[in-house]
């Protein structure tokens, strides 16, 4: 193995009142042999006709294939945007609908109490209570019907724009 030394040369130059030490490092100076690169010559060849019209075929099918993936991802992206937008109508519209129900049971609750309160026997309170709980009753049958229709609705509404996506996906052209 090759040692490599380094000299240090040490100056010191006075100047007015302080003295400063510089020290210089040399380093061997290293030369590299020179190696000529060989120059290669590209052969002057032509491709053949069929294989550049195969070329030329190939990226014009992954051409057209690519437009065609382009175009069924936008329309796969515009069918769940608008199924994304149909179920949030959907849920806002089921969501408001409980909350009317809500505040009609609510009301129906206090009015009850109210009249509870102005009874004068324990007839009438049975009466009453009994008024209140089958009208409740039918009540509760009745927006159970809303809902249950509502949600088939909103459940319409929301798959339709994906089932005439995976139809228009599907269907072959002629």
């Amino acid at each position: 193995m090759a040692e490599a030394t380094t000299k240090v040369k040490a100056t010191a130059k006075p100047s007015a009142g302080t003295s400063t030490f510089v020290a210089k490092t040399e380093f061997p100076k290293f030369s590299i042999p020179g190696f000529d690169f060989p120059k290669f010559e590209v052969p002057k060849m032509e491709v053949p006709a069929a294989f550049r019209e195969l070329a030329e075929r190939s990226v014009a099918q992954a051409r057209d294939g690519y437009e065609k993936i382009k175009a069924v991802a936008e329309d796969a992206t515009d069918v769940l945007e608008d199924t994304y937008a149909n179920a949030s109508k959907g849920a806002t519209d089921y969501t408001l609908k409980t909350l009317e129900i809500a505040r009609q049971n609510t009301n129906a609750a206090f009015d009850f109490a109210s009249e509870l309160l102005l009874v004068k026997s324990l007839s009438q309170a049975v009466e009453l209570t009994s008024t209140h709980a089958r009208k409740q009753f039918d009540a509760l049958i009745e927006q159970g019907k809303e809902l249950n229709a509502l949600a088939q609705k909103v459940a319409t509404e929301t798959s339709e724009p994906l089932k005439s996506g995976v139809s228009k996906a599907f269907k072959i052209p002629a």
